[in-house]
């Protein structure tokens, strides 16, 4: 098993143990695991471990040689973080111009940011959410992660050294830095609203800052050099106590958290990183028993790798995802994904990273200069990571060249879209651009072509007339969050009077905005691209001063992003008058999904003139319906929403 290369520092197989469980947890949660919905909370055990890590080297530097090489620190992370890095933007950009190069353009920004270590403010500053974008995704969307660590390399080492020379005394020194946390989670809480997308925290050095902060004074207080390997029976039984108890914790906030739960930002993280810091002094303290538990060869095997495996995972789910995909997972693709990952973190470590990290391409370097021969093997080694990278660079300048005027996304474009509160006429082919909104950032009609930032599929076009099915109120609930279709559903017939109903909804009622009218003659449809539920309630009351709001009134919200109980139980609230409401759940290939179904399904129980129309599972089965988003409709899947959402107000009219 491989181990630290580094003489001074006693190596702690427990650590790598706590890595393998979160980059294992980071992965889950991107393959959509629902067990694993707060598995983004890995990252957040990556920056205490840092944190710890890292301060914890400096100050035994600091102690054995009166000083910190600041040369050498930054050489050894670059050395350390740098070749991996390369070698899978190099990869992702050769296997896009080989096999889909109208994707290479709009990654433009995002390769240059990862170089510098950017990447999390580059996101931040052109608006791109992390958890609720169209589009296909970018193959280096996870590496915000790499770019806060790296700050934090860079920034850390200098102002610890200057601590260390004004404060040199531990404890007031680690007061000073959980000080520094605090403001850093303040902020957190500050910036964040409620309901709204999260990203700009999530992504925030300064909102992020405090995990590896509450690490770094960890470190002073708990220096592993200084921790004795004998305890008694109590200490020992103490020390584990306070590892499986944080450990506990951290696994509980994982499976019940969810990336747009207020709580997680409103100091859930903070407590996430209390907790792995309790876990991270019990597997450093060289006396205690949970290190051995969690020093098992093979979470160690995978935690050595686990900076490769959280490089390689994310392009390879992206890349290997189908665009549309209403079937469902699939476990042999699930296994498949996770097999290429590790197998080629595993390669990468072998051949690239660990033998530049033990200074692998000097000594070649020294010996080639001494007219030393070196088998080819060992030359191919050495000089892959340069070469490949080279290489891929080159083929990224040529493809931007050649190709970013037709294919560059105009994602900071305004939509051409309206907030009128009138009659919509907007046609179903007219394409749509993103919304510039830094909240979620919605995506434009299905037969749009421009690549935005994740998978493909042309919608076929279907001269069938579109399927329906009964009200929602009388069937089951799937596990989804919406109602279970009927076994043999009806077909819409005919068109019915649309007076005295108002639909109001995003890009998606847009879609299906001239077959609904056709369905409802003189409906009222009011939509727009990029809508949240948060605009709901102020849209229906422009609409009823205008008095064009009607008796039964059609919801079609979510796809952009979730939202809250309270602000779905407000837009319901101020339409309980009304003979009928239409909640109409969604199909979206995001994480929010689930989440948006289920608070639908949940709230509307509460209203008995709430009809829940179980879009997901009328949809299930029907790749045809979807256009290259994956969210928008084509004309088949337009007709068929469109007839679902009448046949359910035909019935409950007919009832009344």
């Amino acid at each position: 098993m491989p181990k630290p290369n580094q003489r001074h520092f006693r190596y702690m197989p427990g650590l790598d143990g706590l890595r393998a469980l979160a980059v294992m947890a980071v992965i889950a949660y991107h393959l959509g695991f629902g067990w694993a919905s707060g598995g983004l909370l890995g990252v957040g055990m990556f920056f205490v471990l840092s944190g710890y890590l890292i301060t914890d080297l400096l100050v035994a530097e600091w102690q054995r040689d009166k000083g910190i090489n600041l040369r050498q620190f930054w050489l050894r992370r670059a050395r350390r973080l740098l070749p991996a890095m390369l070698l899978v933007l190099a990869a992702v950009l050769i296997v896009l111009a080989l096999f889909d190069r109208s994707r290479i353009p709009a990654l433009q920004g995002d390769v240059w940011s990862a170089v510098t270590y950017t990447s999390n403010w580059y996101l931040i500053f052109h608006q791109v959410s992390y958890f609720e974008s169209f589009g296909p995704p970018s193959p280096f969307g996870h590496l915000w992660s790499l770019a806060v660590e790296e700050q934090f390399y860079l920034l850390w080492p200098l102002l610890l050294l200057i601590g260390l020379r004004f404060a040199p005394r531990r404890g007031r020194l680690a007061l000073i830095i959980l000080g520094a946390a605090a403001v850093s989670a303040i902020a957190m809480v500050w910036i964040y609203e409620p309901g709204s997308d999260p990203s700009r925290v999530y992504y925030g050095t300064d909102t992020r800052a405090f995990g590896l902060l509450i690490g770094a004074a960890l470190a002073l207080i708990w220096p592993s050099a200084k921790l004795q390997p004998t305890l008694s029976r109590s200490g020992t039984l103490l020390v584990d106590l306070i590892g499986v108890g944080g450990l506990a914790a951290v696994l509980l906030m994982m499976v019940r958290i969810d990336e747009y739960d207020a709580f997680l930002y409103q100091g859930g993280m903070v407590l996430l990183s209390i907790a792995t810091a309790l876990v991270v002094a019990a597997l450093a303290h060289p006396g205690g028993r949970i290190g051995g538990w969690l020093g098992w060869k093979p979470l160690r095997w995978i935690g050595v790798r686990s900076y490769g495996i959280y490089l390689w995972h994310y392009p390879v789910i992206v890349l290997t995802n189908p665009t549309v995909d209403t079937n469902g997972p699939s476990i042999w693709r699930t296994v498949l994904q996770i097999g290429v990952t590790v197998a080629l973190a595993a390669l990468s470590y072998k051949y690239v990273e660990d033998p530049i990290r033990r200074g692998g391409l000097r000594k070649l370097w020294e010996r080639d200069g001494q007219g030393i021969r070196r088998p080819w093997s060992g030359r191919v080694r050495a000089r892959l990571a340069a070469i490949f990278s080279v290489v891929a660079l080159i083929t990224f300048c040529v493809s931007c060249t050649g190709d970013a005027d037709n294919h560059q996304v105009s994602a900071k474009s305004p939509p051409a879209s309206q907030e009128s509160g009138g009659l919509t006429t907007v046609g179903a082919s007219k394409p749509a651009q993103p919304s510039p909104t830094p909240k979620p950032s919605p995506a434009g009609k299905g037969d749009t072509d421009a690549p935005s930032k994740v998978p493909t599929a042309t919608p076929q076009p279907d001269s069938k007339p579109a399927e329906a099915k009964p009200p929602a109120k009388d069937q089951g609930t799937n596990p989804k969050g919406g109602a279970h279709p009927p076994a043999k559903p009806g077909t819409a017939q005919g068109a019915a009077s649309g007076k005295g109903v108002t639909a109001i909804g995003d890009s998606v009622i847009l879609d299906i905005e001239p077959y609904l009218e056709k369905l409802l003659p003189g409906i009222v449809i009011d939509g727009k691209i990029g809508r949240q539920m948060s605009s709901a309630l102020e849209v229906l009351e422009q609409l009823q001063s205008d008095d064009k709001l009607g008796e039964r009134v059609i919801i079609e919200l979510g796809t952009n992003g979730s939202f809250t109980k309270k602000q779905l139980v407000k837009v319901l609230d101020s339409l309980q008058d009304k003979q009928q409401v239409v909640l109409v759940n969604t199909r979206v290939p995001r994480k929010w999904q689930d989440t948006v179904n289920k608070m639908l399904a949940d709230v509307s129980k509460d209203y008995p003139n709430v009809t829940l129309v179980d879009w997901y599972a009328f949809s299930e089965d029907h790749d045809e319906y979807f256009g290259k988003d994956g969210v928008h409709l084509g004309k088949t899947g337009s007709q068929a929403y469109a007839g679902l959402v009448a046949e359910n107000v035909q019935a409950a009219r007919k009832e009344a």
